[in-house]
Formats: C-alpha cells, structure tokens, sequence
C-alpha cells in the first residue's frame, strides 16, 4: 500500500489524470445506461415518419439548415431550444426525431427534450450527413428566393 501512495505522490498528474479519465467513463456508462431516448437510423427514421404524428426537429443553425433537411422539419438551433420548447409541447406523447449535421447536437437536444417530459425521443444517427450521403434520401434546400428538393435524389 505504501508503494501506491509513493506513486501517487511522485507522479501526481499521472494519478491526477488516471482519476479524471475513469470519472469520465463512469460518467458516460451512467449516461448511456439511463438515457430516455433511442438513436435510429435514417431508414427507421423514414419508417417513423410515415407511420404516425412524427415531429421532426433539426437543431442546427440557420445557416447550415437552409443547405440542406428533412422535408417537413422545423429549425430550432440548440442553443435557442429551451426557448422554444413551449411552441412543441402538443408533441410530448408523440414521436420527436432530432437531427443534425452528424447526431453529436441531437443528442445534447434529445436530453433537453426527455427532461422537459418528451416521451419518444428519437435521435437519427449519422445526422443529415448519413441522411444525405450514406442513405440517399431525399432533402430540400431552401433559398432566399425559391424552395426547391434535391435532383438527385
């Protein structure tokens, strides 16, 4: 035991840094053990939307939403979600998908969403990078003038 506490106090960082890694593994095996929403892929996100009352959220910024999304989505960036969380709340017993560029974003969203009492929760993998270029399916794009869905799709 003597030798353990000789390391720790010679290599201080070392321990220091052993700690906060193992913190943060603990930390995201919590997480992802208790989290309240599921990830689908696009094609099951497809499957959702046709099947019921599915509200589609994209989370990204204005700027890159206008490029590219899911037809029918609503833009709320995340920063501006808890602000917006009033104007959806007739969805919290329906189906919610969340989106983004590559489903890092949804996943903060989707956290937000199950805490303020959502109840189906879905985050699409890959986000509208996988959507667009893994999948194929189709977007719309919008311009200042005109609205129009992609060609090659």
């Amino acid at each position: 035991m003597d030798r353990y506490l000789d390391f720790i106090l010679n290599h201080y960082i070392l321990s220091l840094a052993l700690a906060v890694v193992t913190y943060l593994l603990i930390q995201e095996l919590f997480d992802t053990a208790f989290k309240k929403f599921n990830a689908v892929s696009p094609l099951l996100a497809v499957a959702k939307m046709n099947d019921s009352d599915t509200l589609v959220i994209d989370v990204r910024e204005p700027s890159e939403f206008i490029h590219n999304h899911i037809e029918q989505s609503i833009n709320m960036p995340l920063g501006k979600l808890p602000e917006e969380l009033a104007k959806i709340a007739e969805h919290k017993t329906k189906p919610v998908l969340i989106s983004c560029k590559t489903g890092t974003r949804s996943a903060s969203a989707a956290k937000l969403l199950t805490k303020a009492g959502f109840e189906q929760v879905f985050v699409i993998t890959g986000g509208m990078d996988a959507w667009e270029n893994d999948y194929k399916l189709p977007i719309k794009i919008t311009s200042k003038q005109k609205t129009k869905t992609n060609p090659s799709a």
